[in-house]
């Protein structure tokens, strides 16, 4: 495989995901940054989102193959992303805990294959909702967690361990003292599963109390939420904070309410990737001012 450029890699890649880049090229911003005493530099990430390892079945004949050319196409970026982050459902539920795990090994030697320094992970359902969390915590590690990258801010939340749908509060109370250490005019990115705001409940679309998260968060002038979950692009607002989920690496679902059951979006041979894709994201830190560019699905040669 030829080596890829990031535009070439947002070309041709037909996985799940986003791409997240900090666009920082104004020497004014970075003047008044300097001045201030906050350093910022230009950085992008790559976001995958609902592998599903182990599920098989037609919604995606190729379910042992997308994962592994994932990996291979990111890898082949001649520019490497500073980190990856898997946004959940890394694996396909079983209720069988020695074949849960015999999955999340297999998913991690995989992942493991992805030329970065950095790989985050935080659950989905399919991962944690049947014991909790225990098996995802023993091969990944905390289910959430924040950390800081280039002037931006990074929290992780789990909305998925609890089987009810909820972040709970204690929680809510790390998050909110997570907070109280960010001033209103820091730049926060925060990763969920699920979507933090009830954007179809019916269909477990909603985070039970994602309204408290969302009341914490409201306060910081420059919050962006990234998920998944839902197997599909979709935007949203609450208030001044923006909603982006990632699509699926395994198989689309349709959009919310348009038909009596949240079943799979039938697979395509004439087009074997339609729903599949990814997206870039440029931002203006100075400002937290995203643009988002949703590009089409072809299939790697």
């Amino acid at each position: 495989m030829n080596a890829f450029d990031r535009r070439q890699f947002l070309r041709l890649t037909a996985y799940g995901g986003a791409v997240f880049a900090s666009g920082l090229g104004h020497v004014a911003s970075r003047a008044a940054d300097a001045m201030s005493g906050m350093a910022y530099d230009d950085f992008f990430f790559v976001q995958l989102s609902d592998s599903h390892w182990g599920f098989e079945g037609p919604p995606n004949p190729d379910a042992r193959g997308t994962l592994p050319k994932a990996v291979a196409a990111t890898n082949a970026l001649t520019q490497k992303p500073d980190f990856i982050v898997f946004t959940g459902d890394l694996t396909h539920t079983t209720d069988d805990p020695r074949e849960r795990r015999k999955r999340m090994s297999e998913f991690r030697d995989i992942a493991a294959r992805l030329d970065v320094k950095e790989v985050h992970f935080i659950p989905g359902e399919h991962d944690a909702s049947l014991d909790e969390g225990k098996a995802f915590k023993e091969l990944f590690g905390p289910t959430h967690w924040t950390f800081d990258h280039k002037g931006v801010h990074f929290i992780a939340l789990d909305n998925v361990s609890d089987p009810g749908a909820s972040l709970g509060d204690e929680q809510l109370d790390w998050l909110a003292d997570d907070l109280k250490r960010q001033g209103a005019d820091a730049r926060i990115v925060v990763f969920t599963h699920r979507p933090l705001f009830d954007l179809y409940p019916q269909w477990d679309w909603a985070t039970r109390d994602g309204a408290r998260a969302v009341e914490l968060l409201m306060p910081h002038r420059n919050v962006t939420v990234f998920y998944g979950h839902i197997h599909q692009e979709h935007h949203h607002m609450t208030g001044h904070i923006a909603h982006h989920s990632a699509k699926s690496l395994i198989f689309p679902l349709p959009v919310a309410g348009s038909q009596p059951k949240r079943t799979p979006v039938p697979w395509d041979p004439a087009q074997p990737y339609r729903g599949l894709g990814f997206r870039e994201v440029e931002a203006e830190t100075k400002r937290a001012e995203y643009v988002l560019n949703e590009l089409p699905v072809q299939k790697l040669s």
